[in-house]
């Protein structure tokens, strides 16, 4: 297996279109089509996006050898900036709010 048919396993595990992946990692859809049908070589910022984004071993991508992804407690840390990438800015600061009202309640003792 290619590291573009790697990176395409990694969107089909997903269960993601090329548009909604494509946007997980900040490149156009056509870029991820033409990765996908070989056409285009995957760079080492492409790797490094895709293992950020998803919890996907740098290795398995360029290789193909060990597991696919990480099995580490970052998961809900990797699945949260994926969906918060995928939300509108005004929305962004809106998260990025909430998460510091949290944070200052649980400082005050509120739990």
């Amino acid at each position: 297996m290619t590291i573009n048919e790697r990176i395409k396993q990694v969107r089909k595990t997903f269960k993601l279109s090329q548009a909604e992946f494509a946007r997980a990692v900040f490149i156009s859809n056509g870029y991820i089509a033409e990765m996908e049908t070989g056409n285009r070589k995957v760079n080492d910022r492409i790797i490094h996006l895709v293992a950020l984004t998803f919890g996907i071993s740098e290795q398995w991508l360029k290789t193909g050898k060990g597991d696919m992804r990480y099995k580490t407690p970052d998961e809900k840390l990797r699945r949260m900036i994926n969906l918060f990438n995928e939300l509108p800015p005004k929305f962004q600061d809106y998260v990025v709010a909430q998460i510091e009202a949290l944070l200052a309640a649980t400082r005050n003792g509120n739990p």
